[in-house]
Protein backbone atom coordinates (compact mmCIF):
# COMPACT_ATOMS: atom_id res chain seq x y z
CA UNK A 1 0.00 0.00 0.00
CA UNK A 2 1.41 3.51 -0.94
CA UNK A 3 2.25 5.11 2.39
CA UNK A 4 0.00 8.28 1.52
CA UNK A 5 -2.69 6.09 0.72
CA UNK A 6 -2.05 4.50 4.22
CA UNK A 7 -1.89 8.14 5.91
CA UNK A 8 -4.99 9.22 4.65
CA UNK A 9 -7.00 5.75 5.86
CA UNK A 10 -5.05 6.37 9.63
CA UNK A 11 -6.81 10.04 9.19
CA UNK A 12 -10.09 9.46 8.12
CA UNK A 13 -10.30 6.46 10.24
CA UNK A 14 -9.57 8.74 13.55
CA UNK A 15 -11.81 11.29 12.16
CA UNK A 16 -14.77 9.00 11.06
CA UNK A 17 -14.21 7.63 15.28
CA UNK A 18 -14.75 11.10 16.59
CA UNK A 19 -17.98 11.79 14.58
CA UNK A 20 -19.02 8.35 15.32
CA UNK A 21 -18.55 9.24 19.17
CA UNK A 22 -19.88 12.26 18.87
CA UNK A 23 -23.18 11.33 17.58
CA UNK A 24 -23.61 8.61 20.13
CA UNK A 25 -22.93 11.43 22.46
CA UNK A 26 -25.55 13.45 21.32
CA UNK A 27 -28.15 10.57 21.62
CA UNK A 28 -26.75 9.18 24.89
CA UNK A 29 -27.36 13.36 26.06
CA UNK A 30 -30.54 12.89 24.97
CA UNK A 31 -31.66 9.62 26.22
CA UNK A 32 -30.48 10.67 29.49
CA UNK A 33 -31.44 14.72 29.45
CA UNK A 34 -28.37 15.73 30.01
CA UNK A 35 -28.59 18.19 27.42
CA UNK A 36 -25.14 20.70 27.80
CA UNK A 37 -23.82 23.13 25.94
CA UNK A 38 -21.54 20.32 24.72
CA UNK A 39 -24.58 18.52 22.68
CA UNK A 40 -25.10 21.53 20.78
CA UNK A 41 -21.54 21.96 19.84
CA UNK A 42 -21.50 18.28 18.86
CA UNK A 43 -24.55 18.88 17.00
CA UNK A 44 -23.13 22.15 15.33
CA UNK A 45 -20.01 19.82 14.70
CA UNK A 46 -21.68 17.06 12.56
CA UNK A 47 -23.81 19.95 10.74
CA UNK A 48 -20.22 20.88 9.42
CA UNK A 49 -19.19 17.64 8.42
CA UNK A 50 -22.60 17.92 6.67
CA UNK A 51 -22.22 20.74 4.80
CA UNK A 52 -18.72 19.70 3.46
CA UNK A 53 -19.85 16.49 1.77
CA UNK A 54 -22.49 18.72 0.53
CA UNK A 55 -19.95 20.92 -1.09
CA UNK A 56 -17.65 17.64 -2.32
CA UNK A 57 -21.14 15.95 -4.10
CA UNK A 58 -21.08 13.11 -1.18
CA UNK A 59 -17.72 12.50 -0.98
CA UNK A 60 -15.22 13.22 1.66
CA UNK A 61 -12.17 15.33 0.92
CA UNK A 62 -10.18 12.72 2.11
CA UNK A 63 -11.61 9.91 -0.50
CA UNK A 64 -10.88 12.64 -3.14
CA UNK A 65 -7.40 12.76 -2.05
CA UNK A 66 -7.16 8.96 -1.27
CA UNK A 67 -8.30 8.45 -5.53
CA UNK A 68 -4.66 9.95 -6.11
CA UNK A 69 -2.81 7.34 -4.37
CA UNK A 70 -4.93 3.91 -6.00
CA UNK A 71 -6.33 2.30 -8.51
CA UNK A 72 -8.94 0.97 -6.71
CA UNK A 73 -11.59 2.58 -5.88
CA UNK A 74 -13.74 -0.32 -4.40
CA UNK A 75 -15.90 1.52 -0.94
CA UNK A 76 -13.94 1.63 1.76
CA UNK A 77 -10.77 1.74 0.18
CA UNK A 78 -10.15 4.86 1.52
CA UNK A 79 -10.74 4.15 5.40
CA UNK A 80 -9.85 1.09 7.94
CA UNK A 81 -13.72 -0.20 8.27
CA UNK A 82 -15.12 -3.70 7.22
CA UNK A 83 -16.91 -2.66 3.57
CA UNK A 84 -20.01 -3.62 4.73
CA UNK A 85 -19.85 -0.72 7.13
CA UNK A 86 -18.12 1.84 4.90
CA UNK A 87 -20.62 1.04 2.42
CA UNK A 88 -23.62 1.90 4.70
CA UNK A 89 -21.65 4.42 6.94
CA UNK A 90 -23.76 7.56 6.08
CA UNK A 91 -27.37 5.95 6.26
CA UNK A 92 -26.24 4.10 9.75
CA UNK A 93 -24.84 7.15 11.55
CA UNK A 94 -27.21 9.75 10.15
CA UNK A 95 -30.23 7.88 11.30
CA UNK A 96 -28.66 7.87 14.66
CA UNK A 97 -27.68 11.06 14.47
CA UNK A 98 -31.62 12.16 13.67
CA UNK A 99 -33.15 10.28 16.35
CA UNK A 100 -30.43 11.97 18.51
CA UNK A 101 -31.10 15.28 17.69
CA UNK A 102 -34.90 14.51 17.75
CA UNK A 103 -34.27 13.07 21.70
CA UNK A 104 -31.92 16.65 22.48
CA UNK A 105 -34.73 18.46 20.75
CA UNK A 106 -37.67 16.89 22.54
CA UNK A 107 -35.69 16.99 25.89
CA UNK A 108 -36.22 20.82 25.86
Amino acid sequence: MNKKLFFIKLLHTIIWAFYVLIIFYISYAGVYNKVTSFTWIAIGLVIIEGIILMLFKGKCPLTIMGNRYTDNHEVGFDIFLPRCLAKYNKMIFTSIYVIGVLTVVYRL
